[in-house]
């Protein structure tokens, strides 16, 4: 795929399935960089050819190459549409290989899964749909700032009506499921998810090493809970590792089972290294694509293990219409499976697709800092057609563009619209949001601004683990001693955990903390309360 970094630049075709309900690793209280949501968010009818943005600008530059990364250019128009996608895999995956002293692949870094483990306080609706906030800061370089699209949904109430779940567990008995940490986690994530469903929901469980199995039809919990732990602990690993078969039996399973007005999801518990049968994600999924459009069963992908398929899985939990995460240890497993899976199953908004607006007369580049593979048309932002990202109660999304400002230039720097379609009704909607130059003014770095430095962290630590150049990126080091000001403060295990992979990142590239890099830690104090999830 062709990577845009210059700003806005538009894409050669269009980014078709993308994610579901997200699970997100932890948040933190958003206290703004200046303002928050500019211009307020406001609901407006959805019609198509209906203007998104300010008339496109003359002219244009050349792209780079594939896997080239340069300095942002001039935009060749200042739009840039995205599917919602709240993949976290890539940061959990990159904090295993870290902490087992190596360096992440570079290939298997993508900077919005770093941003979005991270889950800031964005304003909810009260309704289905989504909640826009807009802030930003300077960097202080060269007039760059970061501006921050964040967009979050109505959180689940777990004692409240919500759909039945009806789950399709995939789970890998590989013999390279043997090793600790792979197939014993599985069986531990299983057990304590049984737990937590209700009765109303209904398991199945299919099993697969050279064959597939199915261990369990589609069953209702209700007071076969017993049954359904017996069938997981008495799961054991075998020989080679087709996914292929796994994951049609999976569908298959799936289908037989679908539950009308239910959220139907097939999970894949797995490593992902298929070493039999098909081993190319799209040839996996063309038989059941035209199964799972219509029965709309989207793919949830749990990653496990040292050793780990990471772009494998994100193909499959992407022509699958889903996403991925990874769990390294029961502590994350406990997150995935208990607080925030059983939460989640309820959708909010479906094909969920953002398109942000530059305004050229304050605005000379930008660049969307990652999101390279969930790229939709410009033209394509109103085709409901056109896959988008199906998100979950409780969810936020966030997008995070380094800007660079004309000189001296006042008003809109963006306008941020999220189009999806109502989870019952598929009705359209949109909802908009827009920051201006006046929120720009404060320093990223600078006292108060916690949520948008903990972002900023996370979008430039990946940036450097995979080799790219964001302007005003700091040392590792300092990046690091601005986590653990913020985990000071704010007391978080997750952000000491980011903290400590940044510093495990600088000493294996060999780097030094660099004292004469500007800008310590702010002394800017969070919201009051627990601002983690």
């Amino acid at each position: 795929m062709e990577r845009r970094e210059t700003g806005g630049a538009r894409p050669r075709g269009t980014r078709l399935p993308a994610v579901i309900a997200g699970l997100l690793a932890a948040g933190i209280a958003l206290t703004g960089c200046g303002a928050s949501g500019d211009g307020g968010s406001a609901d407006r009818s959805a019609k198509e050819g209906r203007p998104t943005a300010p008339a496109l600008p003359d002219g244009g530059t050349a792209h780079p190459e594939e896997g080239e990364r340069r300095s942002p250019s001039p935009a060749p128009d200042y739009l840039s549409t995205f599917a919602l996608d709240v993949d976290t895999a890539s940061y959990g995956y990159a904090r295993r290989a870290l902490a087992e002293g190596r360096l992440p692949d570079p290939a298997t870094v993508r900077p919005e899964e770093f941003v979005n483990s991270f889950r800031p306080d964005y304003e909810r609706p009260a309704d289905d749909g989504f909640g826009v906030t807009l802030d930003g800061a300077r960097t202080g370089r060269d007039g760059w700032s970061l501006v921050r699209v964040g967009l979050a949904t109505r959180g689940a109430d777990r004692s409240g009506e919500r759909p039945p779940a009806a789950l399709t567990f995939v789970v890998d008995v590989s013999g390279s499921m043997d090793e600790p940490g792979r197939l014993d986690l599985v069986k531990e994530s299983l057990a304590l998810l049984v737990g937590e469903l209700r009765d109303d929901d209904s398991i199945a469980l299919v099993t697969f090493s050279s064959e597939a199995e199915t261990r369990l039809p589609m069953t209702r919990v209700g007071e076969a809970r017993n049954r359904i732990r017996d069938v997981v602990d008495s799961l054991a690993t075998a020989a080679s590792t087709n996914v292929e078969a796994g994951v049609r039996t999976g569908y298959d399973v799936a289908v037989e089972g679908h539950r009308e007005g239910a959220t139907n999801r097939v999970v894949l518990l797995s490593d992902a290294l298929a070493n039999t049968g098909s081993t190319e994600a799209e040839t996996i999924l063309a038989r059941i694509e035209e199964e799972r459009r219509e029965y709309g069963i989207t793919l949830f992908g749990v990653g496990v293990g040292s050793e780990f398929g990471d772009a494998f899985m994100e193909k499959l939990a992407d022509k699958g219409d889903g996403q991925t995460t990874y769990v390294s240890d029961a502590a994350q497993a406990r997150k995935v499976f208990v607080d925030q899976l059983p939460a989640h199953v309820e959708l909010r908004a479906r094909d969920a697709r953002a398109q942000v607006a530059f305004d050229r007369r304050t605005v000379e580049q930008f660049r969307l800092i990652g999101y390279e593979n969930r790229e939709v048309a410009d033209e394509d932002f109103r085709n409901d057609r056109v896959d988008g990202g199906e998100i979950g109660a409780g969810h936020t999304v966030t997008a995070l563009y380094a800007v660079r400002t004309r000189p001296g230039a006042t008003g809109t720097v963006a306008t941020a619209t999220v189009r999806w379609l109502d989870p019952a009704t598929r009705a359209p909607r949109e909802r908009s949001g827009t920051v201006a130059t006046g929120a720009l003014t404060a320093d990223v770095w600078g006292g108060g601004h916690d949520s948008l430095q903990l972002t900023a962290i996370a979008a430039y630590f990946a940036d450097v683990l995979r080799g790219g150049s964001l302007p005003g990126t700091p040392a590792l080091g300092t990046l690091a001693r601005h986590a653990d000001a913020i985990a000071e403060r704010s007391g978080s295990a997750v952000v000491r955990e980011l903290a400590e992979s940044v510093r495990r990142a600088e000493s294996l590239r060999g780097l030094a903390p660099d004292p004469s890099e500007p800008g310590g830690p702010g002394e800017g104090e969070l919201r009051s309360g627990d601002p983690y999830s």
